[in-house]
């Protein structure tokens, strides 16, 4: 007796939710995962989501239930462009802000904080600075309870430079550059 042959499948999976594209309907960018098939799998795309196989699936429900189906897909997608737009919003309004704080005569450490709201990993970042300007940076825990990178020594014009290079999805009106001076003792 013969033994079955398996075949291998090749599954595609969509470029924007990850899915495979027969279940992009369940994320919360179905608009955008229908571009990105039709513009990359021309022909699975009229397979999933031409107007006549949608027609076909939707003839079987009630009148109802059609109504439903409809109303639950115009809320998905309210609810998908609302979320959209509040990232966009966010994104907008985030700041990064880069400090130079002088520790003691002329030594100096930079703090660069805001990183997490562009989706940027604060330590891949930290390595990427310690790197690029040859000295030590970490990340810290800031007393508000965020995260920044302290980075050794005055570089806080290389780092807004290196950011803008680098990240290209930072706007340049997003990073803010500060500069903190430790108050000098009065001699008396």
């Amino acid at each position: 007796m013969a033994e079955p042959v398996s075949v291998a499948r090749n599954v595609i999976y969509c470029g924007v939710c990850t899915l495979p594209p027969e279940y992009c309907e369940y994320g919360g960018t179905v608009k955008k995962c229908q571009e990105w098939l039709e513009k990359k799998h021309p022909n699975m795309y009229e397979r999933i989501w031409s107007p006549e196989v949608l027609e076909a699936a939707t003839a079987s429900l009630s009148l109802e239930a059609q109504e439903r189906a409809a109303k639950d897909a115009k809320k998905k997608a309210a609810k998908a462009e609302a979320a959209e737009q509040k990232h966009a919003q966010q994104l907008a309004n985030s700041v990064i802000t880069i400090k130079r704080i002088e520790r003691n005569k002329r030594k100096y450490v930079t703090s660069v904080s805001g990183l997490e709201a562009f989706g940027l990993e604060l330590k891949k970042v930290a390595k990427d600075f310690g790197k690029k300007f040859a000295t030590g940076a970490s990340v810290t825990k800031t007393p508000s309870g965020g995260e920044e990178i302290v980075v050794q020594g005055d570089v806080s014009g290389e780092i807004e430079e290196f950011l803008l290079e680098k990240y290209k999805d930072i706007p340049e009106d997003n990073i803010e550059l500060v500069e903190d001076k430790k108050k000098k003792a009065s001699a008396g």
